[in-house]
């Protein structure tokens, strides 16, 4: 796993930029969103601040406080008070559902914002007790208005209808295919798909008896998984897996790299533009030079994304031998591949998978051994049964999903996914009722494979609020950061930049050496903007 960079959402452009005051207000408002959890990268982004400036302020806490106190005491109580504890949490986890939302690509308006937070508030008062029952909110266009601010929301992917969009874009496609003469095994599409890696249909005893038992419900903890392949179908990619936690327990012993899947986290378990920039430049490339040099191919490629907000925009400038081409909102839905059915056929197969997997580990007769089965049934069962159901599905199945947005690819007409997902429906129902596990009829189990792409709840996303840290899916401490000295800055800076000097100095005008530059130099700026502010301290101490 490549080193974690974890100021690298504090980069801001290097050059010079006109020196602002900092009032008290904002001093304030600062002070007042590290008490509400929000973190020191987000609140500089979302305040325009530098990131060593916000960190002064938190320093600074107390001086600051008292300096406001005696400065205009109501004033700063105002500031600091007038926001409870009930409308700070809604936002919090509204702001967290919006970003799932997006992460999904799923479009959303201002009235179903509202709706979202009116629900959310209200739960969360009856959550409180009768002692926050005072308070009303009713998610008015004023609120959300200040709610867009305070938040630095972009405008939303809106519901739309694009029925010309879907049938202009084959037409598109066939001229870049031309274009590029591209065969359907040097075409691809992937696509980003959730996974609630550990629920049972309704109607199993451990649904139930787990929906009973008070605090977390493994049955709720989702990942995300990015599937997908060529047109031919007889290529499937090796599938990203993104998890809350980078070492749970269940992988110790067991080396990443040698995993079915490619292991990446993120503390949501959401696709990142940094983690789909590494997938594109270190296993997305290396396995189409292979692929397309063990079957004879031109090592060249067509890459299919819609424009989620994790897919960065500018990936064809890091390969010259894939070519990346963006659906319009509109239309991705309705014509991706992957989106097709692929996702559908592989969440059936995998839960086919555990269902194949509790029979074999109990004989499917004692609820006693089968209840011990699931309470151990870890997130490393889960992905050694992921590669499982990836591996089941057939080429027939990857071609045919091309049927909307490529029609002359595909080979295999007849395959229908509504009968083959069929087809896995009645196994699973089959399945379950050689296990001990109670009725299990063919609606819960589409209501399960549904249940993958639906919104999280307000009960969801509380529990994401309040989830302790479990110790089977501990992850290994983050490593404080050092406090760096302005000598010791200075001294690092400088072996940098001789670094980049005998990287250009032989091959000025290489592009790969120039994008590797411009990198690392991106990579580095805030701790140049760190020097730079600590220098500034030291002149102003001296004068």
């Amino acid at each position: 796993m490549p080193r974690k960079r974890p100021l690298n959402a504090m980069v801001i452009p290097s050059a010079k930029r006109e020196r602002k005051a900092i009032t008290l207000d904002m001093k304030l408002e600062v002070l007042r969103r590290f008490e509400v959890g929000e973190k020191l990268s987000q609140i500089a982004k979302t305040l325009g601040l530098a990131v060593s400036t916000v960190a002064t302020i938190r320093d600074n806490k107390e001086k600051i406080k008292v300096s406001s106190q005696i400065a205009t005491p109501l004033r700063a109580s105002r500031l600091t008070r007038h926001r409870s504890a009930v409308m700070e949490t809604m936002e919090r986890l509204l702001r967290v559902w919006l970003e799932d939302q997006s992460q999904r690509n799923v479009p959303v308006s201002v009235a179903v914002i509202q709706e979202k937070a009116k629900s959310l508030f209200d739960d969360l008062q009856r959550e409180q007790g009768e002692s926050s029952q005072t308070e009303k909110f009713s998610a008015s266009k004023g609120w959300f208005v200040r709610f867009k601010e305070r938040h630095c929301l972009p405008h939303f992917k809106t519901n739309s209808t694009a029925t010309g969009n879907k049938d202009i874009y084959p037409e598109i496609l066939k001229s870049i295919i031309r274009e590029g003469e591209y065969t359907p095994q040097q075409v691809f599409n992937v696509d980003e798909t959730g996974l609630y890696w550990k629920r049972m249909p309704e109607g199993t005893f451990l649904s139930v008896e787990e929906k009973a038992e008070p605090g977390f419900k493994s049955c709720r903890e989702r990942l995300m998984l990015l599937l997908g392949g060529n047109a031919a179908g007889d290529f499937k990619l090796k599938p990203l897996l993104v998890y809350h936690s980078e070492n749970p327990k269940a992988l110790k012993g067991y080396s990443k790299p040698n995993l079915p899947v490619i292991w990446r986290s993120n503390k949501k378990a959401w696709a990142t533009r940094s983690i789909f920039h590494e997938w594109f430049t270190y296993f997305f490339c290396p396995a189409v030079e292979k692929y397309c040099a063990q079957n004879n191919l031109t090592n060249k490629a067509l890459l299919i994304l819609d424009s989620a907000p994790c897919h960065p925009v500018n990936l064809s400038n890091l390969s010259d031998n894939v070519r990346v081409e963006y659906l319009h909102d509109s239309t991705a839905d309705l014509i991706q591949p992957m989106g097709q059915g692929v996702a559908s056929a592989f969440k059936a197969h995998y839960l086919r998978r555990t269902f194949e997997h509790i029979l074999e580990a109990t004989d499917g007769e004692d609820t006693a051994i089968i209840r011990e089965f699931w309470r151990n049934y870890s997130i490393m069962d889960a992905v050694d049964n992921i590669a499982v159901a990836w591996e089941e599905l057939r080429p027939a199945t990857m071609n045919s999903v091309w049927k909307k947005i490529w029609p002359e690819c595909v080979q295999f007409q007849s395959v229908s996914q509504t009968d083959n997902i069929a087809r896995l429906r009645q196994n699973i129902v089959t399945l379950a009722q050689n296990v001990a596990l109670g009725e299990v009829l063919g609606a819960a189990v589409d209501q399960l494979l549904c249940s993958h792409e639906e919104d999280l709840s307000n009960e969801e996303l509380m529990q994401l609020e309040q989830q302790p840290a479990r110790e089977e899916d501990s992850e290994d401490a983050a490593p404080v950061l050092r406090q760096l000295t302005t000598t010791e800055l200075s001294a690092a800076l400088s072996h940098f930049e001789a670094g980049l000097q005998v990287l250009t100095s032989g091959s000025p005008g290489d592009e790969w050496t120039l994008q590797v530059s411009r990198a690392v130099s991106d990579a580095i700026t805030c701790y140049r903007e760190l020097h730079s502010e600590k220098e500034r301290r030291s002149k102003q101490q001296l004068s």
